[in-house]
């Protein structure tokens, strides 16, 4: 019997993809913004990928790229 892997949630995912790539993408910021509608909550793994993804913009480590 084999066990499911379990893969980080999806916003995790997505902030991971940020960082790596040290920019927020509409398609990033689109991807957050309809996983957060679509659960209706937050749970606190990606509360704190989203309060370090914040920490790294404000601290100009990442940039936001416009649409």
């Amino acid at each position: 019997m084999r066990k499911a892997v379990k893969s980080p949630p999806l916003i995790r995912q997505l902030v991971e993809k940020a960082i790596y790539l040290r920019q927020l993408t509409p398609e990033i910021e689109n991807g957050i913004s309809h996983e957060l509608t679509r659960l209706g909550y937050i749970s606190d793994v990606d509360y704190e990928a989203l309060e370090l993804l914040m920490d790294e913009m404000d601290a100009g480590r990442i940039r936001l790229v416009p649409q």
